[in-house]
């Protein structure tokens, strides 16, 4: 993989390089394009595209960061995409099962960009850990836990609103 498209694809089309906070923007870059996927081809279409966004990311974060000391610069955030689309598809399967638009779970896409967040910042368990492995592996699964996480969350603050409270 040339320099290029490694750089293009580790930086989510660019979005990596706004400053300040590029986690923060690859993150918010990553909600139209999973309200994209889903509108396309549903959750099957998310997940699909998870993994080659998994994959993808793999290869572009060892080759862009090649030859560096650093190997988690803060402009590769296709970790935060991936992560983000994790986080996202309780959603994504709540609005195919239910039969509603997935915008009007927007509650649930909050709780999936918050919950992400925290646990990318604050890095706990398993998430740290795998973010100290210091290789482009542990770049991309310090997010994937990270995206699990919130996605569980999402799932648990959802069966509080609809089950427990019966909203």
């Amino acid at each position: 993989m040339n320099h290029a498209t490694a750089k293009l694809i580790a930086t989510f089309f660019y979005s990596g390089l706004m400053k300040p906070a590029p986690g923060t923007w690859g993150s918010l870059a990553a909600l139209p394009a999973a309200w994209a996927l889903h509108m396309v081809g549903g959750p099957l279409a998310l997940t699909i595209a998870t993994i080659v966004a998994y994959m993808a990311g793999l290869y572009a974060t060892r080759a862009y960061t090649a030859g560096s000391d650093n190997h988690d610069p803060g402009e590769v955030v296709i970790d935060e995409v991936v992560g983000m689309w994790i986080a996202l598809m309780p959603v994504s399967f709540g609005a195919r099962m239910m039969g509603v638009d997935i915008l009007a779970l927007y509650p649930g896409w909050i709780v999936a960009f918050l919950a992400f967040r925290l646990f990318d910042i604050t890095k706990p368990g398993p998430i740290g850990a795998a973010d100290r492995r210091g290789d482009a592996a542990g770049v991309m699964l310090d997010d994937v836990y990270a995206g699990f996480a919130a996605g569980f969350t999402v799932i648990v603050l959802a069966y509080a609103a609809h089950g427990l409270m019966g909203a």
